[in-house]
């Protein structure tokens, strides 16, 4: 189907064809644009029936598999990349095939997903699928005219978490991971409120990393990809100097699992009795605690 419009001098026409990409071309003359358009139709509607004969072979379930197998292996949360595209080929959509697959199915799987989570928990899963039939349609040659979830509307992400750390909730929490057998919990916790690391970069932190003379501990591989360094606190170093002392044959300051880790967690929140805190809030308290000392050096300072 071509589309003809006038924008000022120029006759803008766009020709679209379902299973191919549309193609846009401006024209001096109404008669060149409709002649141009009558061109690619006619060259989109010989190559029309394989290409809807390939797709319809195809089902998303195809791409988003291949994408699994050979893409997400390679990245950073490849572990948690792959556990969201196992539950997504477990829905209907991802036995639809490419020829039919809509933007309106896919507002429809997010509809029924925000039953059940929150925004920015659907915005990244949508991300993963938008980049897997990118993939597809760029590196692998799957003839797909649109990306179905990239027309998609996305729903807003809900306001950022303030949870802190409220009256006793530090002791509380200090006195269950005492209680844990496994010591490197214990300082798993401390470490996230005195550096504000991850707890992806404080499992993957190795003693070469950390310089006690400087008081700093470099961070070779961080979220967003760049390297960093960040300076540690007294109690941070106290705590790495009590660490070095549990040392085990492993090159990392906690030779622990994420998994390990998370389920610890779990358990040491449970006991504590603190309600709807993450491990992640410590991130923002450390954060929240620097900022606090921050304006109080400034006030000093400033007399």
């Amino acid at each position: 189907m071509a589309t003809l419009r006038k924008r000022g001098r120029r006759w803008h026409v766009q020709v679209r064809r379902k299973g191919r990409a549309s193609v846009t071309r401006s024209f001096h003359s109404k008669s060149e644009a409709l002649l141009w358009a009558r061109e690619q139709e006619f060259e989109a509607d010989k190559g029309q029936p394989q290409v809807h004969k390939t797709l319809r072979g195809m089902t998303v379930a195809d791409i988003v598999s291949r994408y699994r197998d050979k893409v997400v292996p390679g990245k950073r949360g490849a572990d948690r990349e792959t556990l969201t595209l196992n539950a997504f080929l477990r829905h209907p959509l991802a036995r639809v095939a490419l020829s039919d697959v809509t933007a309106s199915m896919v507002s429809a799987y997010c509809a029924a997903r925000l039953r059940s989570v929150k925004p920015g928990t659907l915005n990244r899963e949508l991300d993963i699928l938008r980049h897997a039939f990118t993939v597809a349609r760029r590196s692998w040659d799957v003839p797909l005219a649109t990306n179905a979830f990239v027309d998609v509307t996305r729903p807003k992400n809900g306001a950022p978490r303030e949870r802190r750390l409220l009256g006793d909730e530090r002791g509380r929490l200090q006195a269950a991971c005492a209680q844990c057998r496994n010591p490197y919990i214990w300082y798993l916790v401390e470490l996230a409120v005195e550096t504000a690391m991850r707890r992806g970069e404080l499992l993957n932190a190795r003693w070469t990393d950390v310089s006690v003379e400087t008081r700093t501990i470099r961070i070779p591989v961080t979220k967003n990809g760049y390297a960093r360094t960040i300076p540690l606190s007294g109690t941070a170093v106290l705590l790495l100097r009590d660490l070095r002392g549990l040392r085990s044959p492993s090159e990392r300051l906690l030779p622990i699992t994420e998994n390990t880790a998370k389920m610890a967690w779990k358990r040491v929140v449970k006991r504590a009795g603190l309600v709807d805190l993450r491990f992640h809030d410590l991130r923002h308290e450390a954060i929240s605690s620097f900022n606090l000392c921050l304006r109080a050096a400034r006030a000093v300072a400033a007399g």
